[in-house]
């Protein structure tokens, strides 16, 4: 059986090297404030996503404008932009599908 990764094994795109000049990812940092569970970690994942939408659609104006030299950086921000949708969304899925069990094995 295939296992699932952590929400936390979702790369940083800081760590990606895909970055555009003058922007800066909004990543939340749930080491620091001490959150942890579901809830951290998917509103962990979800401010990763919007930070890798954010650099793929800087990267894809920069490919449109001319002033991207390698057009790969783009396919490869965008590539990995849908691919940690999909994942968020196949999460959040999953924890509303146990959330349901639960409520009704209570009733």
């Amino acid at each position: 059986m295939m296992s699932i990764p952590l929400i936390g094994a979702i790369p940083n795109i800081a760590t990606t090297g895909i970055t555009p000049a003058g922007i800066t990812p909004a990543v939340r940092d749930t080491q620091s404030t001490g959150d942890s569970g579901f809830a951290a970690s998917l509103g962990g994942a979800i401010d990763n996503l919007q930070g890798l939408q954010n650099t793929s659609n800087a990267l894809a104006i920069q490919a449109v404008t001319g002033n991207l030299s390698d057009i790969h950086d783009a396919t490869i921000a965008a590539t990995r932009a849908q691919v940690t949708l999909e994942l968020v969304a196949a999460v959040r899925n999953k924890g509303v599908d146990a959330f349901n069990d639960i409520m009704r094995m209570q009733a």
